[in-house]
C-alpha cells in the first residue's frame, strides 16, 4: 500500500475529509497546509516520512514496524 492510500483509509475511519485534514494541520502544526499542497504530495508520493507521521498523529493513529 502507498501513504496515500492509507492515510485516504484513516481519514474514512475518522469520517473526514483531505480538506478537514488539512486544516486541523495548518492549525496544530503552525504551517500553511492546503488541500492541494496534500494532495499532490500523496499522488506524487513525495510526502516525507515526519510529514506524513504528524499527519497521522492528527487523526490519532502512529506509524509502526512490526516484524513478520
Amino acid at each position: 500500500m502507498t501513504a496515500r492510500e492509507d492515510l485516504k483509509i484513516l481519514l474514512v475511519k475518522e469520517h473526514l475529509t483531505l480538506t478537514e485534514l488539512a486544516r486541523l494541520a495548518s492549525n496544530e502544526l503552525d504551517k500553511k497546509y492546503t488541500v492541494q499542497s496534500l494532495s499532490q504530495k500523496l499522488v506524487r508520493g513525495t510526502i516525507p516520512y515526519d510529514e506524513l507521521e504528524k499527519l497521522v498523529a492528527i487523526l490519532g493513529y502512529s506509524i509502526r514496524f512490526e516484524k513478520i
